[in-house]
C-alpha cells in the first residue's frame, strides 16, 4: 500500500468532530457590520456564522460581505441585511473526505458544523484539515521501519522537535509503579503540584495533568512494565515524555480511536480502561507523538505551548 492509499484509508473514517474547532465565534443578526469588522480584526479570522436565538445557523458574514458594505458606505447596517443567507453546513457525522469535497466544490474558506437539530457546534477550515492530515501522517510515520531502530535505542532526541533530550537534566521525574492500579494518577498529581510551584498557568497545568494521567494509566493497565515520566520546562513550552518497556501497542491507529480498549474486565470495574487514553492526550496536548511496537514498549511525547 503506497502513501496515497494509506491517506485515503485514514480519511474514510475520520469524523469532522475529531478536527473541527468547537470554540467557534459567532454573531447574532442584530449586530452591526462595524461590530463584526472589529471582531474579525481582533480574532484574526475571515468570517463568522450568524445564528438565531436557538443557535441555529441562518447565515454567514465574511470579509467579502464587509468589503461590499464599505463600498456602499453601510457599515452601520445590521448583519441580517448584509449576510450571505445561503449557508452550506457540515453534519457532525461527516467524514474528512466529505469536508474536503465541499471545499473543492464550493471554494469557501470555512463551513459551520451543526448537530442533528441544526444548531451550531463548531466550524471547520482548511487549516483544520491540514492539522488533521499532519497528525495522521505523523502517526503513519511511526509504522515505518525506522521505528524499530528508534525503539531499540535509548532515544535522546525529542520525537516532536528533533532537539536533543538529556533525561538526567529533566526538571521533573517520576517512576510509575505498574503493580498497583490504585497508584494511577500519583505521578500526574505530583507533576501538577510541581508545575504550579514554578508559576505555570493553572489552565495549562490542568491540561498537562489530564494528559499525563491518561499516559500514566496506560502504563499501569497495559504495559506490564515500570514506566517513567520526564518533564522539561522550556522557555516557550513544556515537554512531557512518558515511557515504558512493556508490551507495546500492536495497532496504533486502532488505539487512537475513542472507545477502543484492551483493558480486562476487572480494570473496567474499577472505572479505568474506557478507551479514551490516547484520544484524550491528543485532545489536551498541543502536539503529541506516540512511538510503539509490540514487545518494544511505548513512548508518548507531548508538548504544551506556554503562550
Amino acid at each position: 500500500m503506497d502513501i496515497l492509499e494509506k491517506v485515503q484509508s485514514i480519511f474514510s473514517h475520520m469524523k469532522v468532530s475529531e478536527f473541527m474547532n468547537s470554540d467557534v465565534i459567532y454573531v447574532l443578526p442584530n449586530r452591526t457590520i462595524m461590530q463584526v469588522k472589529e471582531i474579525l480584526r481582533l480574532k484574526r479570522i475571515s468570517g463568522v456564522p450568524v445564528v438565531d436565538s436557538q443557535k441555529k445557523v441562518i447565515g454567514i458574514i465574511s470579509i467579502e460581505d464587509i468589503i461590499r458594505s464599505i463600498e456602499k458606505n453601510q457599515l452601520d447596517s445590521l448583519v441580517e441585511e448584509q449576510m450571505t443567507r445561503r449557508v452550506i453546513t457540515v453534519e457532525l457525522d461527516a467524514t474528512l473526505r466529505d469536508v474536503m469535497e465541499l471545499f473543492e466544490k464550493y471554494g469557501y474558506g470555512r463551513f459551520p458544523v451543526v448537530d442533528e437539530k441544526k444548531r451550531l457546534v463548531g466550524i471547520v477550515t482548511k487549516n483544520d484539515i491540514l492539522k488533521a492530515v499532519a497528525m495522521k501522517l505523523g502517526i503513519l510515520y511511526l509504522h515505518d521501519e525506522r521505528r524499530k531502530k528508534a525503539l531499540d535505542e535509548d532515544i535522546e532526541k525529542s520525537l516532536i522537535t528533533g532537539t536533543s533530550i538529556n533525561k538526567s537534566d529533566s526538571d521533573f521525574y517520576f517512576k510509575i509503579d505498574y503493580y498497583d492500579i490504585n497508584s494511577i494518577g500519583i505521578g500526574a498529581a505530583q507533576l501538577k503540584k510541581f508545575l504550579l510551584t514554578k508559576g505555570i498557568d493553572e489552565k495549562l497545568v490542568r491540561r498537562i495533568a489530564i494528559s499525563v494521567y491518561e499516559a500514566e494509566a496506560n502504563v499501569v493497565i497495559h504495559s506490564g512494565s515500570t514506566g517513567e515520566i520526564y518533564c522539561f520546562i522550556k522557555e516557550d513550552s513544556i515537554v512531557v515524555r512518558v515511557e515504558d518497556k512493556g508490551k507495546g501497542i500492536e495497532n496504533l491507529e486502532l488505539a487512537m480511536k475513542e472507545g477502543f480498549s484492551t483493558a480486562p474486565d476487572h480494570v473496567r470495574e474499577l472505572g479505568f480502561g474506557a478507551g479514551m487514553g490516547l484520544p484524550n492526550i491528543k485532545r489536551y496536548s498541543d502536539k503529541m507523538v506516540v512511538l510503539s511496537e509490540k514487545d518494544k514498549g511505548v513512548i508518548v511525547e507531548m508538548i504544551f505551548f506556554i503562550n
